[in-house]
């Protein structure tokens, strides 16, 4: 084993290797390696492709729920999330699935480009973010309806699965651009008319109201995908009694009632201005790129840092008081009190 950790960690960066030296290690972050057997285009346009991860030494892997997610860390060192979108029931592989952002930060680019069948990488959990309550077996709702959001349905399909298996009464929403976009459809497909599936092509961009036609009181609503479809269903949400809401979207959340400030480096003596709507992670990022992050929404911890000095403005949901007392600090959200925090950077 630690031969193959010593293989595995020579591909990655040495500055994403030091970065990550501060993290505090944590039961769910232990690091699993597993190798890639099998890769599959999951959509008609080619930019969605699942991958599935057996343990190396052919173990049985850790149980997981539905709702949970994996860290992938890729070749450069690079770490991102990515939804298990298998069957819990399979102990021997994990299913993700990774829509490539021709645009993005570069790592579903990786992933597309340099992951393939054989590639030997390291992933971390499964932890869950999302969890998913069965009306009946620990939810007060009678009833589901699942909306999905393109790559969103990664999530979303394996609570589909068990709220199938328990003959729980359940519909689902699927939406995107365009069917060539949607992956996953012939798995969606075969939950027949519980399933609707609608385009932007062709209906349009789609209100809350739409999303939740036919959802009564003692519903649950389980989403995921995009911000503006997350925050419209958010807002009709509010306006119907008796509706619980779950959701996960893909972008980190807007900033609320940002002021400006400044970061100070305590190791290098930069000075980096903040501004009211950007977050220190973003910020960190343009001065040392390869500053380690993930989720962007304050509950994975990879953004971690310890303030020195100042009043931190937490805005996590997952830092213990202890922690906070500490100094520790999560970058993606949480901002600063006063106008400057010192930084053990």
């Amino acid at each position: 084993m630690r031969l193959l950790d010593a293989l595995v960690n020579a591909r990655l960066r040495w500055t994403a290797i030091t970065n990550r030296r501060d993290l505090a290690p944590r039961r769910d972050d232990r690091r699993i390696p597993v190798r890639v057997v099998g890769r599959r285009i999951e959509a008609h346009d080619n930019d969605v492709v699942s991958l599935r991860f057996a343990a190396v030494d052919g173990r049985a892997l850790p149980a997981w729920r539905p709702g949970a997610h994996l860290d992938l860390e890729l070749p450069s060192g690079r770490l991102r999330q990515y939804s298990l979108c298998g069957d819990p029931a399979d102990t021997r592989t994990y299913r993700i699935a990774v829509r490539r952002i021709p645009d993005g930060d570069g790592g579903s680019a990786e992933t597309h480009r340099a992951v393939e069948v054989g590639t030997t990488l390291f992933v971390r959990g499964p932890r869950n973010a999302f969890p998913f309550a069965v009306p009946g077996y620990g939810s007060p709702a009678t009833r589901l309806r699942f909306v999905a959001g393109g790559i969103g349905i990664t999530p979303i399909l394996p609570m589909m699965r068990l709220a199938h298996s328990l003959r729980v009464d359940w519909t689902m929403l699927y939406t995107g651009r365009s069917r060539d976009a949607l992956p996953f459809l012939d798995e969606v497909a075969g939950f027949g008319d519980r399933v609707t599936v609608r385009t932007d092509d062709r209906d349009g961009l789609p209100t809350g109201a739409e999303l939740l036609r036919g959802v009564g009181p003692d519903t649950a609503v389980y989403c995921c995908g995009p911000a503006p479809m997350v925050g419209v269903i958010g807002a009709a949400v509010r306006g119907m009694p008796g509706v619980e809401l779950h959701s996960e979207r893909f972008s980190a959340p807007p900033i609320v009632n940002g002021t400006p400030f400044e970061v100070e480096l305590a190791r290098g003596g930069e000075v980096l201005a903040v501004p009211a709507d950007r977050s220190v992670l973003d910020v960190l990022l343009a001065q040392r790129p390869d500053q380690p992050y993930s989720c962007r929404q304050g509950f994975c911890r990879t953004c971690k840092v310890r303030v020195l000095a100042g009043a931190p403005d937490h805005r996590d949901t997952v830092l213990t008081p202890a922690e906070r007392a500490a100094g520790d600090l999560l970058a993606c959200v949480s901002r600063c009190a006063g106008e400057r925090l010192v930084l053990d950077l």
